[in-house]
């Protein structure tokens, strides 16, 4: 079996920060891949309250991530992460299928 996507510390002190300003328990954190940006593909996060049948659940410290069973074939293997820079903060995902990526990491291609 693949090995599952990975959630790391940061990423999941970020989530349950977030959903601590939100007041909503019940939120996860949805990442999902869509067609588009000027590798092919992009990254994209949502929080949702509700997990659909085909979802992929990764719970880490009681926070929990979800993934379409879509976009878990190309995040097989991945970290995701939050990271804090000069340029900003954000989720980030490091996708090791992905074999190019642009310069703002968010778009990529297989």
């Amino acid at each position: 079996m693949a090995t599952p996507l990975f959630f790391t510390d940061n990423a999941v002190a970020k989530v349950r920060e977030l959903i601590e300003e939100e007041e909503n328990p019940d939120l996860k954190l949805r990442v999902f891949v869509t067609g588009g940006g000027c590798s092919g593909f992009q990254y994209g996060f949502s929080f949702d309250e509700s997990q659909e049948e085909d979802d992929t659940v990764i719970e880490r410290d009681g926070v929990k991530l979800l993934v379409d069973s879509m976009s878990y074939q190309y995040l097989v293997g991945a970290t995701i992460d939050y990271q804090e820079g000069l340029q900003g903060s954000q989720f980030v995902v490091q996708n090791p299928n992905a074999s190019s990526t642009c310069g703002c990491g968010s778009s990529f291609s297989i």
